[in-house]
């Protein structure tokens, strides 16, 4: 909490109502509602859905297995939003169900990034350097 007592981050019903729509998305990704030919055979994984703090936006992120045509797919689901919606709506059990955005989720590619940079030379030869001195 900050000085003011407005919480800092997501509040505990926006992270309730975002798993409820996360959940509502896989297993409609799962059973293949939305027909699109970018869609077709495609495995979308949903890690994360943010919601605003007025509950009427979801946004998304999305990742197809593999990271292939990503871009192309995040595009077909926007394209698709009202229909899923649709979807969504009689699952979350809202009063109004939000309306949804769809991201590329780039945490993967982050992760991968910051993992491949502490295996690389530089940060090894610190931690090396680390040992010896806790040594003597």
């Amino acid at each position: 909490m900050s000085k003011d007592n407005k919480p800092i981050g997501p509040s505990q019903r926006m992270l309730r109502v975002g798993e409820l729509v996360r959940h509502a998305l896989a297993a409609i990704f799962a059973r293949g509602d939305v027909e699109d030919d970018a869609l077709r055979g495609a495995v979308i994984t949903v890690p994360e859905v943010r919601m605003t703090p007025d509950l009427k936006i979801a946004n998304a992120y999305v990742m197809p297995l593999g990271g292939l045509h990503a871009e192309e797919i995040v595009a077909a689901l926007n394209r698709h939003r009202k229909f899923i919606r649709g979807r969504v709506a009689p699952q979350i059990n809202m009063k109004f169900a939000p309306e949804l955005r769809f991201f590329v989720d780039d945490t993967f590619e982050e992760a991968s990034r910051i993992d491949s940079l502490l295996r690389s030379d530089r940060v090894q030869r610190d931690l090396d350097g680390d040992e010896d001195e806790t040594d003597h």
